[in-house]
């Protein structure tokens, strides 16, 4: 009785081992998907982050266009027609007073 004890524990011991690695091994499959999974999302956030930098520059020199274009307009209309620029100025004036104001 004493040797199918032995045979037992040595059974038990053994099938714990292999449980043991199955887990571990199972656990380092896990871990090398999720590290996949990981650097797939880092790299699409930083095409994403590169794609919104892209429209924000874009977007940045569309503003100067802008921005130089109504600044020529002004220095000729100022230039041109001084009096009726002063009261589009005047009256854009009021207006921003009055919607800041309510």
């Amino acid at each position: 009785m004493a040797y199918t004890r032995e045979a037992t524990k040595d059974d038990i011991q053994s099938a714990a081992q292999s449980i043991a690695s199955s887990i571990s091994e199972g656990a380092s499959n896990i871990a090398g998907l999720a590290g996949a999974k990981i650097g797939q999302v880092i790299e699409g956030a930083e095409e994403t982050a590169s794609a919104a930098a892209e429209q924000g520059r874009d977007a940045g020199q569309r503003v100067q266009e802008v921005a130089g274009n109504l600044k020529t307009a002004v220095n000729k209309s100022v230039k041109d027609q001084p009096m009726a620029t002063l009261a589009v100025a005047a009256a854009m004036g009021f207006v921003i007073g009055a919607l800041w104001k309510s």
